[in-house]
């Protein structure tokens, strides 16, 4: 493969366009596209550099919490199943805030998602455990070159804007202004209320780092462990399982055996004491009328379950 064209993906990534069709369909590892993702993990190492304050620690939940629900709220049920609607202003928000998570652009990843759908854990599901293991549906799938464009053919209703074309194509921008914005804010931090102890090294392990981390891991277990363990109450065609402690770090999204039963509810947790976080938080933004009709799903849907909930 031309390494000049590699690391032109790593700006643009439109350019996979002029991939040979033998190289698009290559489902091996691009390890030259991993070397961004590598040294994210190895940044974590700073910590040890950039020490810990109440104030850098504080930012880094917080950013996991805002974060963590836009890629949930709207990069999954908003993007990727159409549950609500929303204004075209709120919808380019949040897909910045997605952005920021370094989890590539939002066609990118309703692409995908939705083909996952069309196809759980069978031959051509990308990152189905049962198929490929799971080591490949927790991180390799999106390093190879076969996943690597966006499947437009599967998002033509959100292509039609160009906003978000644009941070399709050069989803490596607002990860860059995100970092940049955070390491600024600490050092004014540092000018001007040093009595934190925290300047823009601290902010930018701890924020991007080792936040960025955290959220990455936590939805990266919704493809794979969330077709290997919990709970199955519905008899669906894939391996997806209910698992509670799944749901609490992904604010819902663990409830996966309930997704795949119905994917185009806006709620996950079917059941009154299945806590949905992001559930929750879609409620309070419909009750401040930034989004409305929240899809629910059927009680005939929500009621055919097995009672006995056989572990998966």
């Amino acid at each position: 493969m031309n390494i000049t064209r590699s690391l032109r993906r790593w700006f643009d990534s439109h350019a996979v366009a002029d991939l040979p069709v033998n190289e698009s369909d290559d489902n091996r590892v691009d390890w030259l596209r991993t070397v961004p993702f590598v040294l994210l993990h190895a940044a974590a190492g700073l910590v040890v550099w950039v020490g810990i304050s109440p104030i850098a620690v504080a930012i880094a939940i917080a950013l996991y919490v805002l974060r963590m629900f836009a890629i949930t709220g709207f990069y999954h049920r908003y993007f990727s199943h159409r549950a609500f609607k929303t204004s075209r202003a709120m919808q380019f928000l949040f897909a910045l805030l997605g952005a920021t998570a370094i989890q590539r652009g939002p066609l990118w990843w309703a692409s995908h998602h939705r083909h996952h759908h069309l196809y759980a854990d069978q031959a051509n599901d990308a990152h189905s455990p049962r198929q490929h293991g799971f080591l490949w549906s927790h991180i390799g799938w999106f390093l190879s070159r076969q996943n690597f464009p966006t499947k437009f053919n599967l998002v033509k209703d959100l292509a039609r804007y160009p906003e978000l074309r644009f941070l399709d194509r050069f989803d490596v921008l607002v990860p860059i202004i995100f970092a940049v914005f955070l390491y600024t804010i600490g050092e004014w931090l540092a000018f001007t209320a040093p009595g934190l102890h925290t300047d823009g090294a601290q902010l930018l392990v701890w924020g991007v780092v080792i936040s960025t981390l955290a959220v990455y891991h936590a939805t990266f277990c919704v493809n794979s462990l969330g077709h290997l363990i919990g709970r199955r109450r519905y008899a669906n065609r894939d391996d997806s399982g209910n698992s509670w402690w799944l749901a609490l770090l992904t604010f819902g999204e663990g409830w996966h055996n309930n997704h795949h039963r119905f994917p185009g509810a806006v709620r996950q947790g079917f059941r009154w004491w299945e806590i949905d976080l992001t559930y929750y938080g879609l409620r309070v933004l419909a009750a401040l009328r930034l989004v409305w009709d929240l899809k629910t799903v059927p009680q005939r849907i929500a009621a055919s379950g097995h009672a006995s909930e056989l572990n998966a």
